[in-house]
């Protein structure tokens, strides 16, 4: 049992007379039962971090829209080393002005105002609000190079910049490889 205690002493007041002084006990079981109740009760109706994930949905494999995307409406990102982030805006990298047009940015603020102004110039293209964010696609290629943070900070920047049409493709053609040329080589 845990106790404050003060002993009491006898001593004299001056005028000749002994004075005992009245001990103080406090019991503090109740106070420490108390707290370590209040400790347990709290650990069991807090929540804990719950794990966070992305949800992605996957059309199948023999469905296709039937419709061609058009380079003018699209913004073609490609993930590179190092937090580097290649995109298109507005071409196809089957174009032959697209080693010229290829332009470098970093995740966050960067892509994030990259995107904002690709879904000004196709809404101004289409004659849409320039709300509506389902006139451009946004293809997403991660490189042999990239990391998966690169492509987790690319898929959080589509859910801040609310794009509704995006394609996360894990393949690069040979026009794309050669586009992109040394900047898929590894550095050491």
């Amino acid at each position: 049992m845990a106790a404050i205690e003060v002993a009491g002493n006898a001593h004299s007041t001056g005028t000749g007379r002994m004075r005992n002084r009245i001990s103080t006990r406090v019991d503090m079981t109740p106070i420490v039962d108390l707290g370590f109740l209040l400790i347990t009760f709290f650990m069991l109706t807090t929540t804990m971090s719950k794990p966070t994930s992305m949800s992605a949905f996957f059309p199948d494999k023999g469905t296709t829209d039937g419709l061609p995307i058009r380079g003018s409406g699209a913004l073609t990102i490609f993930l590179g080393s190092h937090d580097q982030i290649y995109y298109l805006d507005g071409i196809s990298p089957d174009d032959e002005k697209a080693s010229a047009s290829l332009k470098t940015t970093d995740a966050g603020m960067g892509l994030r105002n990259v995107i904002f102004a690709a879904h000004r110039r196709v809404s101004a293209l289409e004659g849409k609000r320039s709300d509506d964010h389902n006139a451009l696609v946004i293809v997403i290629k991660p490189t042999a190079v990239s990391t998966y943070k690169n492509m987790v900070d690319v898929m959080d920047e589509m859910a801040i910049t609310k794009s509704r049409r995006y394609a996360l493709v894990d393949y690069l053609t040979d026009t794309e490889k050669k586009l992109l040329g040394d900047r898929l080589a590894e550095e050491k």
